[in-house]
């Protein structure tokens, strides 16, 4: 079957499939197996897939790819560790755990990335998600993947490339009043983790932490490293005094870290990154130049002087906040005020073009629902690690949407649609 063909069945099952593939029961117990007494957040998870093509799947692997070609030259890191904290200029051999390449797909299948996130979250749900579906009458069963054993090794790659063959005995997932937060029961998920490889895991807030100069404690508990989910990424608030000190003293290894935060996830790389004429400045090649063209959402600075003209296109802009984080901050164009303007023009934000996000259509209490969709890969040493989409209705991503949440993507589905 052609790419093009592909992408139009993908579209038509988005739009046709109602099939419920989600097994409560074998969600369930394989979160009992996980030795983790969680409460799922309300409206985590679609009880169906959404599909997208093969195409789509190498295109974005393409994008990411030639990201990491561009984030690897030294004409690239001045740049972006000039308007970066100071935090993110210490130097640390691990990778940081858990990129997250954020994509909004168009009619044709083309994926265009609409941001990079460097403590994104889910990933550890999303691979219990996958694990429990069930073939539809369109699709094809899916292989189990022992992704615990991935996280694993991922977090103990991080911790070998720090410390060497030290035995790895104690990890504290941060952030801030962590029982309050929307993810918290992924939190409990890798501490059960954890604890079922022998590493001592703790679930705390930045403030439960002190640092005496030679080692990051909670209360009698030296810390080893740190699964940071911290949206403080720079480590620059108060609140983040002890653990920025001990990062920066090298006395705890921390993932992710301000580093991967300036070279991947601040806002303003995309800006670099989509800007042709610059990246051909610095030598990259045209496939790489092409690539990242068609491929990431074109991204400019807001800047005051040429107000006049954001104002004129705002109705083809989204206005995201430098350093924000899950939608706060970010607006619409098309329904943005004159005051909400003023705001953004006195603040650090880029304006990016909008790319419609794809949608599913979802039969939800019998009565058909259309849900927007976001891509997400999880990326980890540069290898797609797994992909979910997230459905919901409203201007932003968000999980406030009755049969919304996150969602499998599935692209081995069958051609005996067209029968």
């Amino acid at each position: 079957m052609s790419d093009c063909n592909h992408s139009s069945l993908a579209n038509t099952l988005n739009q046709t499939c109602h099939c419920i593939t989600l097994n409560q029961g074998t969600l369930q117990c394989a979160l009992d197996l996980a030795k983790a007494d969680i409460i799922l957040p309300e409206h985590c998870f679609a009880s169906s897939p959404v599909f997208v093509s093969t195409h789509t799947r190498v295109a974005q692997k393409e994008i990411i790819d030639a990201i990491e070609r561009v984030i690897a030259l030294p004409a690239y890191q001045s740049t972006v560790f000039a308007y970066a904290h100071h935090n993110a200029h210490a130097h640390t051999q691990n990778t940081s755990v858990f990129l997250g390449y954020d994509f909004h797909i168009d009619a044709q299948g083309h994926p265009h990335l609409i941001e990079i996130n460097t403590n994104a979250g889910g990933a550890f749900l999303n691979a219990f998600l996958l694990n429990a579906q069930m073939p539809c009458v369109h699709t094809k069963a899916q292989a189990m993947v022992d992704y615990a054993a991935h996280f694993i090794a991922m977090f103990q790659a991080e911790w070998r490339s720090v410390r060497g063959d030290t035995l790895l005995r104690t990890v504290a997932i941060v952030d801030d009043a962590p029982q309050t937060q929307y993810l918290y029961a992924e939190f409990q998920l890798f501490a059960a983790l954890f604890e079922q490889y022998g590493i001592h895991a703790i679930i705390c807030d930045p403030n439960t932490l002190h640092y005496d100069g030679n080692h990051l404690w909670h209360g009698d508990t030296p810390i080893d490293l740190v699964y940071n989910r911290l949206t403080d990424f720079s480590l620059s608030q108060p609140r983040q005094h002890n653990l920025a000190h001990a990062y920066l003293d090298n006395r705890v290894v921390l993932t992710p870290h301000p580093r991967a935060y300036a070279l991947y996830a601040n806002k303003r790389n995309l800006v670099v990154l989509s800007d042709t004429a610059l990246l051909e400045s610095w030598g990259v090649d045209w496939d790489t130049r092409h690539i990242l063209l068609n491929g990431i959402a074109a991204t400019r600075s807001v800047d005051a002087n040429k107000a006049d003209d954001l104002w004129r296109e705002r109705k083809t802009l989204f206005f995201k906040p430098t350093t924000g984080y899950g939608s706060k901050a970010a607006y619409r164009g098309d329904k943005m005020t004159k005051r909400v303007f003023a705001d953004i023009l006195a603040s650090d934000y880029v304006a990016q073009t909008v790319v419609a996000p794809s949608t599913r259509q979802l039969l939800i209490n019998g009565s058909l629902e259309t849900f927007k969709v976001d891509y997400r890969a999880y990326v980890y040493a540069q290898k797609i690690q797994l992909t979910c989409a997230r459905l919901y209705q409203g201007q932003t991503t968000n999980f406030r949407t009755l049969g919304g949440g996150f969602a499998p993507v599935i692209s081995s589905f069958s051609e005996l649609i067209h029968t």
